[in-house]
């Protein structure tokens, strides 16, 4: 978990390095560009793949231990039609709905347990799948290709993703999908009302995350846009920078900053906002309303609701 800082390090290090070349050494210029760029890339697979290790919905928290096994906390699986993941082994990723769970295993195939109303858990025939997300009614997951397959309710488009290509990462809300793309522009389907789904203008990106009824999208100078309702703040991201990774609740955005630091804005009633004093965190996650942040020694800490539970998360070591 400790390569986390040693990426940063790397590639603020360089950044330095390209704003105090001199421009008549194009030959220094270029490699330390090539360093930036690549210390950025390592970085953010690598951030990409720790928040991968965790996951939530509003009413459960749930990780991936080493052993690839589940560990959950809020509203218990046992007494729930979900119960069958807590035997799932061999996972790199988790996605929670409403009331259904998807596991990607190691080997690129889903397997999915509970409410099946729509056929959202039909994936047994998925394979070659990078990455997965739910929405309350629909999973959708992307392939090693670029291509994305979905499943589910599809009442407002929010499947229609046949056609999408270059499909570097996904994210999914109650009813919107968002695709990032390979050349830094991202594509959205589904339910626009408040107009999450606007971001055929964005460039530049390099993650998205998808709240309730809000959309935000990471620029590559880590600074942040957003679109959709920002009627409790959530959207009020334009004096972020340093930002490395974000996550979306309900009504609110939590951002991961280059030196493990974390900010937060939108809806606050529950403290799910209350993360000015992490550190040493390496990947975050939010929904609902609540908070996720896993820290550089696998400790995991939460802050929001946790009427069922939710964020009982002090004793979890996802190393």
């Amino acid at each position: 978990m400790k390569k986390y800082m040693a990426l940063a390090l790397a590639a603020v290090m360089s950044f330095s390095l390209v704003t105090g070349c001199n421009s008549s050494d194009e030959t220094s210029k270029t490699e330390s560009i090539t360093s930036e760029q690549q210390a950025a890339k390592d970085r953010a697979e690598f951030i990409k793949k720790a928040g991968k290790r965790i996951s939530a919905e509003a009413d459960y928290s749930v990780g991936i231990l080493s052993s690839g096994k589940l560990i959950t906390a809020g509203r218990t699986f046992k007494d729930s039609n979900m119960a069958d993941a807590l035997n799932w082994t061999d996972l790199t990723q988790v996605a929670l709905g409403d009331f259904h769970i998807v596991g990607l295993k190691s080997d690129g195939t889903v397997v999915a347990v509970g409410d099946n109303t729509d056929g959202k858990c039909s994936v047994s025939e998925w394979s070659d799948i990078t990455a997965v997300d739910a929405g309350y009614t629909y999973t959708v997951g992307l392939k090693s290709d670029g291509t994305v397959v979905a499943v589910g309710d599809n009442s407002v488009k929010q499947c229609d993703i046949s056609d999408w290509s270059d499909i570097e990462s996904i994210s999914v809300n109650s009813l919107c999908t968002v695709g990032l793309k390979s050349d830094g522009t991202v594509v959205a389907t589904g339910s626009s009302g408040e107009g999450q789904c606007d971001v055929s203008k964005w460039n530049n990106i390099t993650a998205v995350a998808t709240g309730g009824y809000h959309t935000v999208g990471l620029k590559r100078d880590g600074t942040v846009v957003a679109t959709g309702s920002n009627e409790n703040g959530a959207c009020d991201i334009e004096a972020w920078n340093g930002i490395v990774a974000l996550a979306a609740g309900a009504a609110h955005t939590v951002g991961l900053k280059s030196d493990g630091t974390v900010v937060a804005v939108g809806l606050n009633t529950d403290g799910r906002c209350d993360v000015s004093e992490w550190k040493d965190i390496i990947a975050i996650y939010a929904k609902g309303a609540h908070t996720l942040g896993l820290k550089s020694d696998g400790t995991v800490v939460a802050t929001g609701t946790s009427i069922n539970g939710q964020c009982e998360v002090s004793d979890w070591v996802i190393d």
